[in-house]
């Protein structure tokens, strides 16, 4: 029988779908439990033709087969709730699952019905009273999940999020058909006088929902459903031109053939164009569309926000996916979002946008499956991209050279300021320095002390605000290192520095960014010592050595870390730490570490306060390699 065949297949269908949501299973969120759904959704189906299949015999397995229905009705519920992202917590999850396995359990004990005989369908279930009860707990669970996908989807169209909302759409819409094919079971149970016809629809259940949620996410199975949906039309127009035939004034099995032949391939480019136009909306490309585009990519100020708004307005377009890379990725960057050509089936396709010598271009990877429809759009917004790349390189050089000249202008004046205020300040401090000669031992000593606290900060403020230029050469930065962990006692050297650290860098520069970094890790550790002897908790300093240097080589760079044990970083000062006049010691100048940061970045590297466990404080320094001195 023709249903029979139809309900083979649609096992059979459904079944390579379970396996294609497995594949994927990282690019849509439940993708393993829809594909177990499916899985359930053979298995019922399975009970029912089993006796068709191989004899009313089979009716103990089909029975049991058929009793696993409630379990399945609880795996459709999870993937309801992980799909729309509702949390319904550890029990709410846990109670669907209890009540979907105590039915089937239940129900394969007690077996749930028996079989009878129809007219057109063949053997045919019928539940006794346990299997009413089974049926009454996959319902309530079917229900509960429509109404997670309905709630969702009310969620997505208020928040304006169009591709969850067509994929929630797709997905209820999959769940209404699936309901209207089961009527068809409803008709032959009823033995009402109709053909269960509906049944003949129940291939197209797991196609539309699977499709539904693969079309936003998975590039190749729109181009599967292009081909399909191409081979369905020319079928359908072949039957209906076969159909004719009979009109002829003639007639020829030849020249029917013929005339069907000749009608498809006639029809074959007009057959494609229409599906691609329904598979892949909007693959024409107008002027009005190039300025709406130019128009929404000009709100981007960086690289990284031009290239969610690109991703986001090409992905609209075309109604798959796609991602959007601007720049060429550094060596840190994820695979996700790497540049290189993505090969495996059902990856993301890229459109990369990368500096070049004549200008900015794009390129397209893994487009592949893409018709000529969706690749010529992807390709025209690319010279949009293209141009809004170079416009926002334009204003972040802009912007670098305004802060650089504002930088200048600001150091000028400090400088000049410093210069005076040193001019002025030296001749009072020689004076209270001779006039507490003959004052009491201790009285001195404080005086000193605080007259080389101005003199200390006199010569950071001229250093800092003078103009300087570097002198790089190569050197090992390892053994700059362990000459001046020389001066402090208590220095550990990490295994990173037991190697040369050969790179380029001003060693002047370099020696006065580590004397100052360990300058401060002194003050830190003397100030958490006095905190140690009023009472503090001792257990940091003693646990380890309070300061620790260790160093580190990546694929472009060698990192830095100067770390202590001290009293850490406050809150208060972390988001302005390398600014001047931002100290984390009490008797600081403040410059330190705006010197420090100064320094790393005419080095072309950076200065960070990151975190190593167990130390309270680490700065890391990073150094940048040259093209020859990079890693292989």
């Amino acid at each position: 029988m023709l249903i029979h065949a139809v309900l083979g297949f649609s096992v059979l269908e459904t079944l390579v779908l379970a396996a294609l949501l497995l594949a994927w299973a990282d690019r849509v969120a439940g993708a393993r439990l829809l594909a177990a759904f499916l899985i359930g959704i053979s298995l019922w189906m399975v009970g029912n033709e089993l006796p068709n299949w191989l004899g009313p015999e089979t009716e103990p397995v089909a029975m049991r087969l058929l009793a696993t229905a409630p379990f399945t009705s609880a795996l459709f519920f999870h993937f309801c709730t992980v799909f729309c992202r509702v949390d319904l917590g550890r029990w709410g999850v846990a109670v669907a699952y209890a009540l979907g396995a105590t039915a089937s359990v239940v129900s394969i004990i007690l077996v749930p019905g028996h079989l009878i005989e129809h007219r057109d369908i063949g053997f045919i279930a019928v539940a006794d009273p346990v299997g009413t009860i089974a049926s009454m707990a996959w319902v309530i669970l079917g229900i509960g999940g429509v109404a997670v996908l309905l709630l969702a989807l009310l969620r997505a169209r208020r928040s304006g999020d169009g591709q969850k909302f067509r994929q929630i759409a797709a997905v209820t819409a999959s769940c209404l058909w699936g309901l209207l094919c089961l009527a068809g079971y409803g008709i032959a149970v009823l033995d009402l006088p109709i053909y269960p016809f509906p049944l003949l629809g129940l291939p197209l259940y797991s196609l539309i929902l699977v499709y539904g949620i693969l079309r936003y996410g998975v590039f190749v199975a729109n181009a599967w459903a292009r081909r399909a949906l191409v081979w369905a039309l020319l079928l359908a127009l072949g039957a209906v031109v076969l159909a004719l035939t009979p009109l002829l004034p003639f007639e020829s099995r030849w020249l029917g053939g013929l005339a069907v032949a000749a009608s498809v391939l006639a029809l074959n480019g007009p057959v494609r164009r229409v599906a691609e136009r329904l598979v892949y909306p909007g693959g024409e490309v107008s002027i009005a569309d190039l300025g709406a585009w130019r128009s929404a990519l000009l709100s981007a100020e960086t690289p990284e926000a031009l290239a969610q708004q690109a991703a986001t307005l090409l992905s609209a377009r075309i109604g798959t996916q796609v991602e959007v890379q601007i720049g060429a990725p550094s060596a840190s960057t994820t695979p996700s979002t790497s540049s290189a050509p993505s090969t495996l089936p059902g990856s993301t396709p890229q459109l990369v946008c990368t500096p070049g010598e004549q200008g900015w271009q794009t390129t397209l990877h893994g487009w592949d499956a893409a018709p000529p429809g969706p690749r010529h759009v992807a390709e025209l917004f690319g010279t949009v991209v293209a141009e809004a790349a170079a416009r926002v390189e334009q204003a972040q050089q802009f912007a670098a050279r305004e802060r650089e000249r504002q930088l200048q202008a600001r150091l000028a004046e400090l400088g000049a300021l410093a210069a005076t205020v040193a001019h002025d300040i030296r001749n009072p401090l020689n004076i209270i320095s001779m006039a507490v000669a003959a004052a009491p031992g201790e009285a001195r000593r404080e005086v000193a002390d605080q007259v080389a606290r101005i003199a200390n900060l006199t010569h950071d403020l001229l250093d800092f605000a003078k103009p300087w230029k570097l002198v790089p050469r190569e050197l090992d930065l390892a053994a700059h290192v362990r000459n001046a962990a020389m001066r402090l006692p208590d220095v550990t050297l990490g295994a990173g520095l037991a190697q040369p650290l050969v790179l380029q860098a001003d060693p002047r520069r370099l020696d006065q960014a580590l004397t100052n970094l360990l300058e401060n890790a002194r003050i830190a550790m003397a100030s958490d010592a006095v905190d140690t002897d009023a009472g503090g908790d001792p257990t940091a300093s003693a646990t380890h050595s309070p300061v620790h240097i260790d160093a580190e080589t990546t694929a472009d760079a060698v990192l830095l870390h100067i770390c202590d044990a001290g009293p850490g970083v406050p809150d208060e000062i972390r988001s302005r730490l390398f600014e001047p006049f931002a100290s984390r010691s009490p008797g600081g100048t403040g410059l330190g570490l705006a010197i420090v940061a100064r320094i790393m970045a005419a080095h072309g590297g950076s200065v960070a306060l990151t975190e190593r466990p167990p130390w309270s404080t680490c700065f890391t320094l990073r150094f940048p390699l040259t093209t020859t001195q990079r890693l292989p």
